[in-house]
């Protein structure tokens, strides 16, 4: 059985120190799309993720820092959101058929899924 790419949602905080804020965001924008300030989201398999996060614990201060890494089930219902969105309306990624930069009720009026569903993923702009 082939290994999957899952999507993780990471996201974190970094104290005191601006260089090495700037150093996990660079870092990261390397590996992952940005959806918000500190939040990163990315699809990896096993390896790959343990060789991002083998990464950023050679950055942070795991005694001031905080970085958490949350995987994102396939299937999302009920996403709430709220405010201004980071991406523009025109701006898309894709996985699976399903934009999961707007996993709420708007991903369907953006992009019709059954035209991509048989996309992996992509990111359009």
């Amino acid at each position: 059985m082939a290994k999957k790419q899952r999507l993780y949602l990471i996201c974190y905080d970094i104290s005191e120190d601006p260089k090495r804020l700037t150093r996990v965001a660079r870092y990261l924008s390397k590996h992952a799309f940005r959806v918000q300030y500190s939040v990163f989201i990315g699809s990896f398999f096993e390896a790959e993720l343990e060789k991002v996060l083998d990464g950023l614990e050679g950055i942070i201060d795991p005694r001031k820092d905080d970085v958490r890494c949350y995987p994102l089930p396939e299937q999302v219902d009920g996403v709430v959101l709220l405010g201004r969105q980071i991406f523009p309306e025109d701006i898309l990624l894709m996985q699976n058929g399903h934009n999961i930069l707007r996993l709420g009720e708007r991903a369907a009026s953006v992009v019709p899924t059954e035209d991509l569903s048989s996309q992996e993923s992509l990111f359009f702009t």
